[in-house]
């Protein structure tokens, strides 16, 4: 990101980069919501051709070896391979056998830049752990990977979401993966295991209030689903899992994933760096207007 137009808490507009409020410009990249309403980011792109890329299904029961075998290649990766593993029920889709929709599978979600044919014998390793019981991969944009899943998150769902950060996806971590993970609930939840590679290691841990670049996953229980009548037993799904994986993981979660009550471990969920945004939030928002979000309590000394 090279620069932020913001809307401050006392109204004011202004522009935050490396060299004009460079302290608000570093808290934004990080921070949450908690130092104004952003109306415009300027960021540098780079250009990406057709990318290969799409899903595999895996069986539960192959999925501790498929796990164990991402958790290997994704410590080496080519920065051309981007990816991660999740847990879903088989929508009903042409690529799904009709007697398994609905059913839970592992879900290795992979999107490749580079040269199509060197992508190709990069993702059939994963054939070679263990055969996909369905999958879709092919040349697609990229804006077609991202809208894949679209379709499984209209408007109007619940959500109660739960985030860890791991930076090691140990053999007990798997295991407490194989328990809770088939038992997602519904078609529209989901556990997602995004690792913190590449280019993210290129960036100082203190460049940006990003607090935990020195993780290897950040893990998030994604609870969604349509009926609130059905509240109470998919949020004990979310809370069973996170409560199975905090043994196994860091202090904190992404903020983005995180949920209303999880309020008391704001600051792990910031890190490191959350001294210095109680500084600057008392800077830009001494009264604490913008609150309603994984809450920076402005510094008081």
């Amino acid at each position: 990101m090279l620069s932020a137009e913001v809307v401050l808490a006392d109204g004011h507009i202004t522009t935050a980069s490396e060299t004009e409020y460079p302290d608000l410009f570093w808290a934004l990249r990080g921070g949450g919501g908690n130092f104004g309403v952003v109306t415009e980011f300027e960021f540098r792109l780079h250009p990406v051709g057709e990318i290969l890329a799409g899903l595999m299904l895996f069986e539960c029961d192959d999925a501790a070896d498929v796990l164990r075998y991402f958790r290997d290649f994704i410590a080496g990766a080519p920065r051309e391979y981007g990816g991660f593993p999740s847990w879903h029920l088989a929508p009903p889709l042409p690529i799904i056998p009709e007697n398994r929709v609905g059913e839970p599978f592992l879900t290795v979600v992979s999107c490749w830049t580079g040269d199509h044919g060197a992508g190709a014998q990069v993702l059939q390793r994963f054939r070679d752990v263990a055969q996909p019981v369905a999958e879709l991969i092919g040349p697609m944009p990229y804006p077609a990977l991202n809208a894949l899943f679209d379709g499984l998150v209209p408007r109007g769902l619940q959500h109660y979401w739960k985030a860890v950060f791991v930076k090691d996806l140990t053999d007990e971590a798997i295991a407490a993966h194989l328990e809770h993970g088939p038992r997602v609930p519904v078609l529209n939840s989901t556990m997602d295991i995004y690792p913190i590679n590449g280019a993210c290691h290129d960036v100082a841990a203190d460049a940006t209030a990003f607090g935990h670049r020195d993780a290897t996953y950040a893990c998030v229980i994604a609870g969604m689903w349509p009926d609130p009548a059905d509240n109470e037993a998919h949020i004990q799904w979310v809370r069973d899992y996170y409560a199975a994986l905090a043994p196994h993981s860091d202090p904190g979660g992404y903020v983005n994933f995180a949920s209303a009550d999880d309020q008391q471990q704001v600051r792990d969920n910031y890190g490191a760096g959350y001294d210095r945004l109680a500084q600057i939030k008392r800077r830009y928002d001494p009264a604490n207007l913008f609150h309603l979000n994984q809450n920076i309590t402005p510094a008081t000394g």
